[in-house]
């Protein structure tokens, strides 16, 4: 190798100089000839300036025939020495791993183990299903509860309010009855107070001695406390008749006309009694 690059220099120098000489060649072949150029005088005269007498300049003879071009030969390139063979390091043999006998176990546990998670993911899918079902199936539950409980509580509800109108109706009914009794009872009452009043009255008017001068029809009123046999404790004008003389005789009737009498039912039984008279009555 290091024997070639010296005859590679020399090839290159002997073409460098072959190129120099054909080009020097054309350009010395092709340079133009240069014209040339003839002045003449004449000798000056003393009685006359003679003219200028002016010779044909010849024409320029007629330039040589160009040579033809010489063609350059083609360059043949030499023949380039083959390149020997580079010798090629033999590669480094691969080494073979022999395989791990624990590979197979480790790939088998981690099957296992991929399977196991695939397992609890399922059941945890399963699970969260299941509760999820089970949740909406609670909430489905207590809505029909509630709604159940609400119905019930408005039938309830319904049932109070028409017991409710119900007793309201009968404690009505049971006033106006009761109110009827008592007006029944307070005017039996009343009619059982006045013929017990009327009958006091009746008495003493039957002990009264009217006054000769006695004119017109006035009224006395007296309150008369008895015991509950009748007997009179006393008489007292609450109220006059403008006759002094009958207001006496009024009064001397009433204690004349003890024991008045009884009533009929004893809780009619006053023991003051408010009793009016008139002459006239």
């Amino acid at each position: 190798m290091s024997g070639q690059w010296p005859a590679l220099a020399l090839a290159i120098a002997v073409h460098v100089a072959f190129i120099a000489v054909l080009v020097f060649s054309l350009r010395w072949q092709n340079r133009k000839p240069e014209p040339v150029t003839v002045e003449l005088y004449a000798p000056p005269s003393k009685l006359a300036v003679a003219e200028p007498v002016t010779e044909p300049v010849p024409p320029p003879p007629p330039p040589p025939p160009r040579p033809e071009p010489v063609t350059e030969p083609k360059r043949v390139p030499e023949p380039r020495p083959e390149p020997s063979p580079k010798k090629v390091a033999p590669k480094p043999e691969a080494k073979v791993e022999k395989p791990d006998p624990r590979a197979a176990e480790i790939a088998q546990k981690a099957r296992k183990v991929e399977e196991e998670r695939s397992k609890r993911e399922q059941a945890e899918r399963e699970k969260s299903a299941r509760e999820k079902k089970e949740s909406e199936q609670r909430e489905a539950e207590k809505k029909k509860r509630d709604e159940q409980q609400r119905l019930a509580e408005g039938r309830e509800r319904q049932t109070r309010e028409a017991e409710a109108l119900r007793a309201q109706a009968e404690r009505e009914q049971a006033a106006r009855a009761q109110q009827l009794k008592t007006d029944a009872d307070a005017a039996a009452r009343a009619r059982a107070e006045a013929d017990y009043v009327r009958r006091i009255q009746s008495k003493v008017k039957g002990n009264v001695v009217l006054p000769p001068d006695m004119a017109g029809n006035p009224e006395a009123i007296f309150d008369v406390i008895q015991l509950p046999t009748g007997e009179i404790i006393d008489a007292v004008l609450r109220k006059s008749s403008g006759s002094r003389a009958y207001d006496d005789a009024v009064q001397r009737a009433i204690v004349k006309s003890s024991p008045l009498p009884r009533p009929d039912r004893p809780e009619l039984f006053q023991r003051t009694l408010t009793l009016k008279f008139r002459p006239q009555d």
